[in-house]
């Protein structure tokens, strides 16, 4: 099925004209709830655990081996980055550790940003790539709306969330935003030197993050 969506993008609207924004992200909220009901007792992309996979583990493991590999590459590409490695790797054990695990999750887009909802022309929007939708925490899809949305989130907002899950998923999303760009800017791809700045202003962040009161540490 193709559908032609032709009203552009949300992105552009919340730049043009935030007041006729707001209907499209009031809907989209509405759908962040709804997918937040779906919910799944086996983590993974969609089309895997509708087939019937099963996926053993749970978010917060699956977040923080990646989160450290992502920081071992980092930190071969950034000499700050190799400094701070060893409290990074803290951080991330000590703020995944009071994670209580769940037995359940929810529907989540996977990369959701205003440039992945596109309106039609009364201006109702539409969701796109959707290949990487997944039962995943919730919690990691507000952590990245929130950096996408930036001061239009409070709209897509919500209450419930769990604190714990928020701040560890917010270190390995900036991570995530280093590791990516980094690699890219590394090639001869015409938009390294933006992939760059992306790069430096997620490892600025992950930087400035204080540091983790130690803890027992509990495998994952």
């Amino acid at each position: 099925m193709v559908e032609d969506v032709a009203g552009g993008s949300l992105e552009a609207l919340l730049e043009k004209d935030p007041v006729a924004a707001e209907r499209p992200l009031s809907v989209l909220a509405d759908w962040l709830a709804a997918m937040a009901a779906v919910r799944s007792p086996s983590l993974g992309k969609v089309a895997f655990v509708d087939a019937g996979g099963r996926s053993a583990g749970t978010c917060e493991r699956v977040m923080l081996g990646r989160a450290l590999a992502q920081l071992q590459e980092i930190a071969g590409r950034d000499r700050r980055a190799a400094s701070a490695r060893g409290r990074l790797e803290e951080t991330l054990h000590s703020l995944a550790e009071p994670i209580k695990p769940r037995v359940a999750w929810a529907l989540v887009h996977g990369e959701l940003g205003p440039d992945h909802v596109l309106l039609d022309r009364r201006g109702e929007p539409a969701l796109i790539d959707i290949e990487g939708a997944k039962y995943f925490d919730i919690e990691t899809e507000h952590v990245w709306t929130r950096m996408r949305f930036g001061g239009h989130y409070a709209k897509l907002s919500r209450g419930g969330l769990d604190e714990d899950r928020l701040r560890f998923y917010q270190l390995c999303m900036h991570l995530d935003l280093v590791a990516g760009p980094l690699r890219i800017a590394g090639t001869s791809h015409p938009e390294r030197e933006w992939f760059r700045s992306l790069a430096e202003r997620h490892l600025q962040h992950a930087l400035q993050l204080p540091t983790q009161r130690p803890r027992r540490r509990r495998r994952l």
